[in-house]
């Protein structure tokens, strides 16, 4: 019961309103303080975790692709993308919402920060579209699913994160991703052509003649380049056993200031931007994977893990039962707390379970990214939805941007059991 006691405690003290690193942190102390088969002794082990933490090579990748994209959000690279396909897709029903998931598939491969993309996407696709007559709800909707897609289209850090904790090859799980992220992004594209066309009221066409075809399609390829050139060197890369995806972070940090450079946007306000904003949030995550260290020192401690390990092994012996419960227990704590808490926290106790059963570990890891990826969209903390109503301010109301991800976490979802009854989709490329 240690364990189910610590979790409790580190909700209560996250619903409060305490720091995330400390909230798992102070559990672990306070609980161990209480228990006397455990004591203050097992966190002489801590500096030894965290010395670990810090030689750990492939986590220097998450410094360097979080620079990169900041580098590509402040250069207006992403800017020049984004209302170059919308004026491509426009003249369809629904199409500046396709043009805005493709968008965002795009930036996800090319930056892969969340935060960025869909606070992006709300300056400047959400009022082309109100202004347009697109549905609030469907507007919302698309800019919170596609901001997010850079937690399962590579090069993410969530994949960097598991592949680290299940100790697996992040190239491996790169590679990996492509597939089942294609076909969650076929899935938005088609949910919006068809509501767009059973109800056009929703996601009208734009017709704009005031420029020529040609014209438009002439500036969508020169603004789809620079990134596209980034996305093949930085995975390029890893998959031709070129590089490492540490060493590829590297390729990648280096190609977005060279393309600052040749599309004449660079300057040292940018690079000291983005250089300050990756210590802050590569501190931020290494603050948490230390306060994570500390709780799964005490939870293992107390055994609660090879209760865990035992329960599933020998009370249910059944791995279908494990994957359900597995998945609908990250679902339902997306709901509460973030994906590296739930990266650092709970998957180190799914993974034993996982070698047990004999489960590819690989396919295991992309069904952990896909379902944490809903947990940036799951009211009432989906990190998206604030971010989105941060930048949109009063164009949309709170209940619009809930009502607008609901169909999209359906598709989420859709796309986790596609997965699960077709699990060759990993090995596509």
């Amino acid at each position: 019961m240690i364990g189910f006691y610590m979790f409790i405690a580190a909700l209560i003290l996250l619903l409060v309103g305490f720091p995330v690193a400390f909230a798992f942190g102070t559990a672990a102390v306070v609980v161990a303080f209480f228990s006397p088969d455990i004591g203050l002794e097992v966190f002489n082990l801590l500096p030894f975790r965290i010395y670990g933490i810090m030689q750990n090579f492939t986590l220097i990748a998450v410094p360097l692709f979080i620079f990169m994209g900041l580098v590509l959000e402040k250069s207006k690279i992403a800017e020049e993308l984004l209302v170059s396909v919308g004026e491509l897709f426009g003249n369809i029903r629904g199409g500046l919402a396709v043009s805005t998931v493709l968008v965002g598939a795009v930036l996800a491969a090319s930056t892969g920060i969340v935060g960025a993309s869909v606070v992006m996407m709300s300056v400047i696709s959400l009022p082309i579209m109100i202004k347009y007559g697109y549905s609030k709800q469907l507007s919302t909707g698309t800019i919170a699913a596609s901001g997010t897609l850079g937690q399962i289209i590579p090069p993410s850090i969530v994949l960097i994160i598991i592949g680290d904790v299940m100790s697996v090859s992040v190239g491996d799980l790169f590679r990996a991703a492509i597939g089942p992220s294609l076909v969650l992004v076929g899935f938005y594209v088609l949910y919006i052509l068809v509501i767009s066309f059973l109800n056009p009221k929703i996601a009208p066409a734009i017709k704009d003649n005031s420029k020529k075809r040609s014209e438009v399609v002439k500036k969508a390829i020169i603004s789809i380049i620079p990134p596209l050139l980034l996305i093949v060197a930085v995975l390029g890369s890893i998959f031709f056993g070129i590089a490492s995806p540490t060493e590829s972070a590297a390729i990648g940090a280096l190609g977005a200031v060279i393309l600052t450079l040749i599309t004449k946007t660079f300057s040292f306000e940018t690079l000291k931007y983005a250089s300050l904003e990756t210590v802050k949030l590569t501190g931020m995550i290494f603050m948490i994977l230390i306060g994570a260290t500390a709780f799964s020192l005490v939870f293992n401690e107390a055994g609660a893990g090879d209760l865990i390990l035992e329960f599933f092994e020998e009370d249910i012996a059944n791995q279908w039962i494990f994957i359900t419960v597995a998945m609908i227990t990250i679902f339902l704590l997306g709901f509460f707390v973030d994906f590296l808490e739930i990266s650092f926290i709970v998957i180190p106790i799914l993974v034993p379970i996982v070698n047990s059963f004999g489960i590819d570990p690989i396919w295991f890891a992309i069904l952990v990214a896909m379902n944490l990826q809903a947990s940036f969209l799951t009211p009432p903390f989906g990190f998206a939805l604030f971010y989105l109503k941060g930048a949109a301010g009063d164009i949309v109301s709170t209940s619009d941007i809930y009502k607008g991800v609901l169909p999209f976490i359906a598709l989420q979802i859709l796309a986790l059991f596609t997965l699960i009854f077709y699990p060759n989709l990993i090995n596509l490329f």
